[in-house]
């Protein structure tokens, strides 16, 4: 994945492992619940170099896109988790993070991008439609007995 500038003063780079703490820090205020169980520290030791951190001017964490190439699915990359603070929300910025993993994707080979949601994630379900995902109806016990999800898909 190559980062790239986005608007303003945010710049994107590389993840790194030790992003983690800064996530974790911020994730629950940022979604308004707890959901740091989602995400877990293997995800930014294993799979930084396909994952993106966008930093204010001061260095301040402004969002982050966890995701990786699918190392069984050679076609298939996945984004497991994203955020973007509450006063970076409706500037774009999520949009330049996905286009960005969707280029470091591309440039990887990978023709489909994935994602998962609660059918609940109302916002996340209107993100994802709004980048061009095509979205499943909720499946049943996805992710477990209760755990239904939603299915985003989108080719490159």
């Amino acid at each position: 994945m190559t980062p790239s500038p986005t608007s303003g003063s945010v710049t994107t780079r590389i993840a790194r492992p030790e992003d983690y703490d800064a996530i974790v820090a911020v994730v629950d205020t940022w979604w308004g619940k707890p959901v740091t169980g989602l995400l877990n520290r293997l995800h930014l030791n294993h799979f930084y170099d396909t994952s993106l951190i966008a930093e204010g001017e001061n260095g301040e964490l402004a969002g982050f896109v966890i995701g990786f190439l699918s190392p069984s699915r050679p076609g298939e990359a996945y984004i497991h988790f994203t955020g973007v603070a509450p006063g970076m929300r409706r500037t774009g910025l999520a949009r330049s993070l996905y286009e960005q993993f969707f280029a470091g994707a591309r440039q990887d080979g990978r023709t489909v991008v994935k994602a998962i949601t609660s059918p609940q994630n109302t916002r996340s379900i209107a993100f994802h439609t709004a980048m061009g995902f095509n979205c499943s109806e909720p499946l049943a016990d996805y992710d477990g007995p209760g755990q239904d999800r939603v299915v985003f898909s989108r080719h490159l």
